[in-house]
């Protein structure tokens, strides 16, 4: 029976631990044992982990500086444990994983790449050096290597990973969880005091440079003034009017009475559900998991030609340069324009785009045929 070990660089809200935590939730536990090793500490996505009944320790080591103690206490660990398999999770994790399974136990290890370029503005200096120091060990240290979407391979492969160890993997999304809900328009409009025929354009990602907040902010001065029924919907870790930064460019915008700071939420498909179209206006991204999601949730998205974002929309949505809020706007326009009825049309072929192509439990499949190839058995 299959043992397998996932080590990740933290358990924060994020798009890789969001990932981890949607492909354990529908492991077949039939198919072997797993636990997961945070190097920094459990998070809120370790604690939704452990309410799945699924192991969860954790390093301590200081964020973005992994540690020579930790990785010994790793080591330590996994000759105790004995996993059959290593599946290691970001840069950080890749690297310590990677390391301490070839001073311990010598299991086999898959990489988890999730970034889609990495930009030194917009990146620690220590993020940089460890994904070059992977480059440099990954003909040596992992079995396999894991992308999330075909720019990152492309990119990664050009940093001077090996190529020939790379495995295309998309993230998956649970159909159950994200699915249409006419009931959630009417809760979300009532939660948030606006009126029911409001028009709701959503933004859901952490306050991060390569989200490019400004951006949408920027292209909303356009939106507001064609269509006064308009609001526009952000979510997500740092999204409160204690930020300074965002509260800023929203008082220079003139548009603070349009906009709705949620900040964190447990109720992303609620919010998803509610929104009559999702924006994703990043100037950086892999895999952009909240396109997929509210795909699946039946909402038309407009995003930016970055990642794999125009991949996953394919032809059920608009796709706009980066940083180019004015592009941006005309996207906007121009689905607002369809009206309620073509909206809807183009939400039920992103649905089936979604069902046809990234269904979680298929995914689940090929990262469990890839670990037993691994694991040879």
């Amino acid at each position: 029976m299959l043992k397998l070990l996932h080590v990740i660089s933290g358990l924060n809200t994020g798009g890789a631990e969001m990932m981890l935590l949607k492909l354990l939730s529908v492991w077949d536990r039939n198919s072997g044992q797993t636990e997961v090793i945070s190097l920094t500490d459990i998070g809120a996505i370790g604690d939704r982990i452990l309410k799945l009944n699924i192991p969860v320790r954790a390093l301590e080591m200081p964020r973005g500086r992994p540690s020579i103690s930790g990785l010994i206490r790793l080591s330590k660990w996994l000759r105790q444990s004995s996993p059959n398999v290593i599946q290691t999770w970001m840069y950080h994790a890749d690297l310590v994983g990677g390391l301490a399974s070839k001073f311990g136990s010598r299991t086999p290890v898959v990489w988890g790449i999730r970034n889609g370029v990495l930009e030194p503005r917009s990146n620690p200096r220590s993020t940089i050096w460890t994904a070059k120091a992977c480059a440099r060990l990954s003909k040596l240290v992992p079995s396999r290597i894991v992308c999330c979407s075909e720019q990152s391979q492309r990119f990664h492969q050009g940093m001077g990973y090996c190529p020939a160890k790379m495995v295309l993997i998309p993230n998956g999304f649970d159909l159950e969880a994200f699915t249409p809900m006419p009931e959630a328009r009417i809760s979300l409009r009532t939660e948030l005091n606006l009126p029911q025929d409001a028009l709701l354009i959503g933004l859901v990602a952490r306050f991060d440079p390569q989200k490019d907040h400004l951006n949408l902010i920027r292209a909303a001065r356009w939106v507001a003034d064609k269509n006064l029924k308009v609001y526009f919907v952000l979510c997500g870790d740092g999204i409160t009017r204690e930020n300074r930064p965002l509260g800023v460019w929203l008082h220079e915008s003139g548009l603070t009475d349009r906009f709705r700071l949620l900040g964190r939420r447990e109720d992303i498909p609620r919010v998803m559900a509610a929104l009559d179209i999702l924006a994703s206006s990043s100037y950086g991204e892999g895999f952009p998991n909240v396109v997929g999601e509210a795909m699946a949730c039946g909402v038309p998205c407009v995003v930016t030609d970055v990642g794999d974002s125009a991949f996953i929309v394919g032809d059920t949505g608009k796709v706009v340069p980066p940083k180019q809020p004015e592009r941006l706007a005309e996207a906007l326009n121009w689905m607002i324009e369809l009206g309620a009825e073509g909206r809807s049309r183009l939400g039920e072929r992103a649905r089936r785009r979604i069902e046809e192509n990234f269904d979680l439990s298929v995914i689940q499949k090929r990262y469990a045929t890839l670990y037993r190839e691994v694991a040879g058995c």
